[in-house]
């Protein structure tokens, strides 16, 4: 499901700690990396001899934190517009997901909202793309980047709209159960904009639904399967869950049942990996081959 992975990095101190996180995805089966690093040509204008040999420099030294977590890892280093080109490489190497850091340089300047390369990439991509949350901390009177979540296992919150996208992303959820997660959470919000009427009936429904896939990962070695069902904002209700149940990893669609092919990111989506405080993994609506 997830052999080869796309690590992207701008190859700063924040990418750095996203590197030393990926043993969470070294257990769910992946074992081939792809380190990526663009330069973005709005900054640099073109590689100089010198400035190639110092992003090398650096992404080999990157490359050593991933090949210490089990990895076989290639690099790769391109010039252009970054999430383009990460879609790009992603596709010509063949990888299953791509991991980007929710901030890259400037995640001391502001760690509120998800940062622009990395919103970009998850608003359009056509791939599984987990984003490693990251914060800022005051050690000693300074600020200091930290990773929101050190253990993405610890405890999963799952999203479902009952979507085809939402099943696809329960496999993935599976996979995480079966390497080793105990503590899950099944989450569907009754949206106050669309449920305003039988509010006790769609409960008892989508509740009766819930508690199939609760006995489905009892099965599989869930120790501990709670179910919520709040009524109002699903974007607010997800981030209010997160919170308060301690959850240290989001899994959920990356669009839900309006989806249509002219736009990539859901709504609910969207809000939820713009403000999340843990770590959100998004599933995307499978692709179909033409005939």
């Amino acid at each position: 499901m997830l052999k080869r992975v796309l690590v992207t990095t701008d190859l700063s101190e924040a990418s750095s700690k996203v590197m030393e996180q990926m043993n969470f995805l070294a257990c769910l089966g992946s074992r081939e990396a792809v380190l990526m690093h663009c330069a973005n040509v709005r900054d640099v204008g073109a590689l100089t001899e010198q400035l190639e040999s110092e992003l090398k420099k650096a992404l080999e030294e990157q490359k050593t934190i991933l090949a210490g977590q089990g990895f076989q890892v290639e690099t790769e280093l391109v010039l252009g517009l970054p999430h383009m080109e990460i879609h790009r490489v992603a596709e010509e190497k063949e990888c299953s997901l791509i991991v980007v850091g929710s901030h890259g340089r400037n995640v001391l300047v502001s760690a509120a909202t998800l940062g622009g390369v990395a919103f970009e990439v998850v608003n359009s991509s056509t791939l599984p793309v987990l984003v490693v949350r990251l914060k800022t901390v005051l050690e000693e009177g300074c600020k200091t980047c930290q990773i929101a979540c050190e253990n993405m296992a610890h405890h999963v919150l799952y999203v479902t709209d009952f979507s085809k996208t939402a099943e696809r992303a329960f496999s993935y959820l599976e996979k995480i159960v079966e390497t080793g997660a105990r503590r899950i959470t099944l989450l569907h919000v009754q949206d106050k904009l669309r449920v305003k009427e039988y509010l006790e009936d769609f409960n008892r429904i989508d509740r009766a639904r819930l508690e199939k896939l609760r006995d489905h990962l009892l099965g599989m070695g869930a120790e501990e399967v709670f179910i919520e069902i709040p009524y109002g904002h699903p974007g607010k209700e997800i981030i209010q869950c997160s919170r308060e149940r301690d959850v240290s990893l989001i899994v959920m669609g990356s669009q839900g049942r309006g989806f249509t092919q002219e736009i990539f990111l859901g709504s609910v989506s969207k809000e939820v990996v713009r403000t999340a405080p843990v770590p959100v993994l998004l599933i995307p609506a499978e692709r179909i081959t033409p005939p």
